[in-house]
């Protein structure tokens, strides 16, 4: 059992017998006789549902432990991603609803941790930021003005905005949960020897 003040991003919960995974945390402080309230953004492990519930600080939810096994992505067929375990070659399809946002930035080959509950997939772990390759764009422009922005569409099919001086063909960084502009990225540099 788990404290609802002590709910921490990536916790995977039991409430009224469903399976939740914790998507966002918030604690709020009580004034003079009102109790705080711990808000919370979850979704449904099973269907992929988004729910928001508000919780006394001193309640008490099941905390569920979880199996993560490192997989890599092969196919999407339809609405699921097929994954693959390296050591035992074992295959399993997760639908693009548990994957959520994330779902977008799979290429094949890309290896990620996936977790587990009952032998189930209930999520696949993506970094915080991603690559990706600007499919389209207007022509790059270097204004004076650092808060304009542009429509800008990714090789995964993305839209985004990006600044202004970013060309097509470009490599961004993009927010995985949020689908927003990071910043240019740079490719590695080659060391002479």
């Amino acid at each position: 059992m788990v404290m609802a003040t002590d709910l921490r991003e990536g916790m995977v919960i039991r409430f009224e017998r469903d399976v939740y995974k914790v998507l966002e945390v918030e604690s709020k402080a009580g004034a003079a006789k009102m109790g705080g309230v711990v808000k919370t953004k979850l979704i449904n492990v099973r269907s992929g549902r988004l729910w928001e519930p508000h919780f006394r600080p001193q309640e008490k939810l099941e905390n569920i432990e979880v199996e993560c096994h490192m997989m890599e992505f092969l196919y999407a067929d339809g609405g699921t991603c097929n994954f693959m375990r390296p050591d035992t070659y074992e295959q399993v399809g997760i639908s693009g609803a548990i994957i959520g946002p994330g779902e977008k930035f799979l290429q094949p080959g890309m290896e990620l941790p996936v977790e587990f509950f009952a032998g189930e997939p209930i999520s696949v772990v993506f970094p915080d930021v991603a690559d990706a390759r600007v499919s389209s764009t207007a022509p790059p422009s270097h204004s004076q003005q650092d808060s304009a922005w542009k429509e800008a569409t990714l090789e995964n099919g993305l839209a985004i905005r990006v600044p202004l001086f970013i060309a097509p063909g470009e490599l961004v960084r993009v927010e995985v949960r949020t689908g927003r502009y990071v910043e240019r990225a740079h490719a590695e540099r080659k060391r002479s020897a």
